[in-house]
């Protein structure tokens, strides 16, 4: 299908076109991402990166974000840098990564700010610089990125840059809890049952091992097996183990 062809679809045409199998769906934005459509390319190496309705490539993946980045796709542009921050289709480059990053950022993606200010926090492709970090990290919290305002909180809870706030880390890791991030999730957590209030931080700890990944959830038992909350380390286990 050619972008002439693509553009004569009515949008009832694709909502059918996306609501089948999702080799169909595959099948439809590879079409869309043939022709030049950005957005497509950008879908379609997402597809090809998790395997979504077709074959898993990391490598074509690559190939398909830089496309939809060489026409200004931010979020493109952002998944370039994570292939070459994990090595997901080429060789790990931390500097390309952080220079992929800090391009988005600075055209406001709040994902490439939160990915920079990691590269700043750890020194990982560019000189560590964690005052810099701190600042992309308040500006993707303030457009609402739940994973930046958890980073805030560790910043205001370790004292980087600033003087220790704990109210204000409780504040942070609370507001990235609602918003969905198991770590923030995990932290609020700590935050509850460091307070006494035992039954919501295991609520919480119930959220954390729902959105987490596996490694994640074995990092908190760990925690809780030396943690010096007594209810959470009697307790918490059996949440993780889904009781």
């Amino acid at each position: 299908m050619d972008a002439a062809a693509l553009n004569t679809l009515s949008r009832d045409d694709i909502a059918a076109r996306l609501a089948g199998s999702p080799a169909e769906r595959a099948a439809f934005v590879r079409q869309a991402a043939e022709s030049g459509v950005a957005e497509a390319q950008a879908v379609y190496g997402q597809m090809l990166l998790d395997g979504h309705g077709v074959e898993a490539d990391q490598a074509a993946a690559l190939g398909w974000f830089s496309k939809a980045a060489a026409q200004h796709h931010l979020m493109a542009l952002n998944m370039v840098g994570r292939c070459y921050d994990l090595g997901w289709g080429t060789r790990i480059d931390k500097s390309r990564a952080a220079q992929c990053y800090r391009i988005a950022a600075e055209r406001g993606l709040d994902w490439a700010m939160y990915n920079h200010a990691t590269l700043l926090a750890l020194g990982e492709g560019v000189d560590e610089d964690k005052a810099a970090a701190l600042a992309w990290l308040e500006k993707a919290a303030a457009l609402g990125n739940a994973k930046a305002i958890n980073f805030v909180g560790s910043f205001a809870e370790d004292g980087w840059v600033r003087p220790r706030d704990m109210s204000r880390a409780a504040d942070c890791y609370a507001r990235a809890a609602a918003g969905g991030d198991f770590r923030g999730c995990f932290n609020h957590a700590r935050m509850l049952g460091a307070a006494g209030r035992a039954d919501e931080a295991l609520h919480w700890l119930r959220r954390a091992r729902e959105l987490g990944h596996a490694r994640f959830v074995g990092q908190m038992r760990l925690w809780l097996a030396t943690c010096d909350i007594p209810a959470l380390r009697s307790r918490g286990p059996a949440v993780l183990d889904g009781e």
